[in-house]
């Protein structure tokens, strides 16, 4: 569906949505489209800007703060985030929040020997180790 700024003969000014731009000439054509105001079907497409979102969406704000308070509290371990998360767990290092790399299956086995691990909705910029 596309939506089109229209403008009769008369210069009224309306708006109608369409299948596609296509659809909008070929109803023209069959003089199917009038306007709104008066009725006229000598109509036309009148110049539009398209529809651009000038701000970021509330989810890319909040992933975005998440990932600046997780890069600024936690360490970055990359690919020995796994070796990390199970020697903290199993007591061998001290606990720290860490953040890194680990496959699905690697994740998935943290899990079920129940060290906590939640995957994060950005990938990590990649830092020295």
């Amino acid at each position: 569906m596309i939506r089109f700024h229209l403008k009769c003969d008369q210069n009224h000014q309306f708006e109608s949505w369409f299948q596609s731009g296509d659809a909008f000439d070929k109803l023209v054509a069959g003089k199917m489209v009038s306007c709104t105001i008066c009725g006229s079907t000598l109509v036309s497409k009148s110049v539009m800007a398209p529809a651009i979102a000038t701000a970021p969406a509330p989810a890319t704000n909040q992933i975005a703060a998440l990932r600046k308070k997780i890069e600024s509290s936690a360490d970055y371990v990359g690919k020995s985030f796994v070796k990390e998360a199970r020697d903290m767990h199993d007591g061998l290092i001290p606990d720290r929040p860490i953040y890194g790399e680990a496959n699905l299956a690697e994740a998935r086995k943290l899990a079920e020997d129940g060290i906590p691990v939640l995957p994060l909705p950005f990938i990590p910029a990649k830092k020295a180790n």
